[in-house]
């Protein structure tokens, strides 16, 4: 038996995406951008190499520029004052001044580049890893809203690893930048470096809850902003304006937008207005500083205690120590919600995946029998299949009939190993499927659901050929494809044929667009698509819902008649299902009735109600053409 379980799967620490933005404490903050640089590391060592260094130069350089500058404007002086020697002296620190320019110049752009290069492979590799968790994950979990909530928040933070590389390099860049600013002030007065530490640390700490401050009020603002930019992205979308404009609706989504634009950005002000006091204090404390090094290093020049060069370092110094702590603190608080996203990743990623341990079908089985099922879905009670057991044969074609809610689509998803039942077995050839690998078992099948995927980027070729893209491209096989799905005279009619892009937004390099298809001819597509996998086991969930009954009669004229293909049909038309060799009725998750369409219509139980208003009088279908 194949149990899968009915409760929450995650633990609980995982919070919805509707939860308070989170920060964190120094320790988990520090493991945190431990474990960035961990993965980092591990993903692309040079990356991580390459930034540590960079911000090492980044950090040294301005202070080694401003030192020569400021040895610059002391030879200057001297000369100035009569002093022989002192002109070469100028010349020479000018000429290593420009160097070291030069260099920060050259340093700044291939570091750029080196930077930018690293932090894409380490996003890609990164967002890769992503994607393939996301698409290995067991079927259940695609339905269930604490997986994608959680996914929701994990792939936040894959989206932006590359961007959390960089900030914590900038982070590593300020610390070390302040601590070396500290240290120079130091080889010219320790009072002075005192004095830029006490304006820096309250400073700090005023700028940093101010930052915080500013973060929690924008993340409160977040569901507005969302609905605003929904309501853009209708108001800027082709394909919507006809309903907007019918319904009148466009003058009212202009207002409301207005509404949430400014309600907000009133907010905004109203929060800067109340900080302009606080914001004031910071800066003030930070600039009395800054002018009371001056001050002393005037008076210290003047003195000819201190040479003249030394206002320009003290200037310097003062004023990049004090600049680069705000830095920090903007990139520390900024950093936040993205080092508190990391545990939701790593959570995410430790979600467990499809087994590749378990053996393969040999072949297409003979036999598929679906024994006692039962099965709801995640965190519900209610039951959606109870007790459902049928058998089908190879070559044989079924259909699968009842209400809206009935459970059939369900039930083909336990059938197709989507879903595991909570009990009961899905046995192909007397083999349990959850013992199998579920990727075998998927390649003898086709399945066409109401919600078919339109690969609106291909070609009218390419989304027919993606139904078997183990071989390369047969174009025989395409157009036979395209044939049997009444879809080759639409899509002979296009300017390039098979090869046309069937998008109005996509277009080719000669020049030509591609062609808006309606619905019915998307259908076709979709099961040309599955005629052309060539699969043992078709099954097919209202495939043509949107084709004219003339046309899907044909289709299943044709489809009915070979015998090669098991066909597993859920259908409301009696065109299609009165061809079936056994008509399975589903009610309330249970088989009420089976057997063929004449059997059933003469039973005149359910199946018969159901379908009364297709039949004539005496139990034929009528012509709905």
């Amino acid at each position: 038996m194949s149990e899968r379980p009915a409760e929450p799967r995650h633990p609980a620490s995982v919070r919805l995406s509707k939860d308070p933005p989170r920060r964190l404490a120094l320790r988990p903050y520090a493991r945190a951008v431990g474990q960035v640089l961990k993965v980092s590391f591990q993903a692309s060592p040079a990356a991580v190499i390459m930034k540590v260094a960079g911000s090492l130069v980044s950090a040294l350089l301005p202070l080694v520029t401003t030192y020569f500058a400021s040895l610059t404007t002391t030879a200057l002086a001297a000369g100035y004052a009569g002093d022989p020697d002192a002109g070469p002296q100028a010349v020479l620190y000018v000429i290593i001044t420009a160097a070291l320019g030069l260099f920060w110049g050259a340093f700044s752009s291939v570091d750029r580049y080196i930077q930018q290069l690293m932090s894409f492979r380490v996003g890609a590799i990164v967002g890769d890893q992503m994607y393939e968790r996301f698409l290995a994950l067991e079927f259940w979990r695609y339905d269930d809203k604490e997986t994608v909530d959680l996914y929701d928040r994990a792939k936040r933070f894959s989206d932006s690893y590359a961007r959390v590389l960089d900030r914590i390099a900038a982070i590593f860049t300020q610390l070390v930048s302040v601590v070396l600013a500290v240290g120079a002030l130091l080889l010219v007065s320790w009072w002075i470096a005192a004095i830029v530490l006490v304006a820096i640390v309250p400073s700090v700490y005023l700028q940093f809850k101010l930052s915080r401050e500013q973060i929690a009020h924008w993340n409160t603002q977040v569901d507005s902003r969302r609905q605003r930019r929904m309501i853009e992205t209708n108001l800027l979308r082709p394909q919507h304006i006809a309903e907007m404009r019918l319904y009148g609706i466009v003058g009212f989504l202009m207002e409301l937008r207005s509404r949430l634009r400014d309600a907000d950005e009133r907010r905004r002000l109203d929060f800067q207005k109340r900080y302009i006091p606080k914001q004031l204090a910071a800066d003030a404390l930070q600039y009395g500083a800054e002018v009371v090094s001056l001050i002393w290093v005037v008076g210290q020049i003047i003195a000819r205690a201190q040479p003249v060069g030394q206002f320009l370092y003290v200037q310097q110094i003062v004023s990049r120590a004090l600049s680069t702590a705000n830095n920090l603190v903007s990139s520390l608080s900024s950093i936040d919600e993205d080092l508190a996203n990391l545990k939701d990743y790593e959570l995410f990623m430790t979600l467990p995946v499809h087994s590749g341990q378990a053996p393969a079908l040999a072949a297409a089985p003979r036999t598929v029998e679906l024994r006692d099922i039962r099965f709801s879905y995640t965190g519900s009670d209610i039951e959606v299949i109870k007790g459902v057991s049928l058998t089908i044969g190879q070559g044989q074609h079924i259909a699968i009939v009842g209400e809206n809610g009935a459970g059939k689509s369900t039930l083909i998803r336990i059938l197709a190993g989507l879903y595991s039942p909570d009990s009961g077995q899905v046995l192909l050839d007397g083999v349990d499927l959850a013992t199998l690998d579920v990727k075998s078992w998927h390649r003898h099948l086709a399945v066409l659901s109401q919600e078919f995927l339109k690969y609106e980027f291909a070609t009218a070729a390419d989304n027919i050929y993606y139904g078997d893209v183990d071989e390369a491209r047969d174009d025989a096989r395409v157009s036979k494809a395209a044939a049997d799905a009444e879809a080759l005279d639409f899509i002979n009619k296009l300017p390039n044929g098979l090869d046309n892009h069937v998008s109005n937004w996509m277009e080719d390099p000669r020049g030509r667009k591609g062609s808006g298809l309606s619905g019915g001819q998307w259908q076709r597509l979709a099961m040309a698509r599955n005629f052309y996998r060539r699969a043992a086991f078709m099954v097919m969930d209202e495939p043509t819902s949107a084709i004219d009954a003339l046309a899907e009669h044909r289709i299943f004229t044709r489809l009915f008649a070979d015998r090669r293909s098991t066909i597993i049909a859920i259908s409301h038309r009696l065109a299609t299902i009165e061809k079936a060799d056994i008509v399975y009725m589903l009610e309330d998750g249970r088989i009420v009735e089976q057997g063929t369409h004449k059997e059933l219509v003469a039973l005149r139980g359910r199946y018969f109600r159901m379908f009364e208003s297709q039949l004539s009088l005496d139990g034929s279908i009528q012509d709905d053409s």
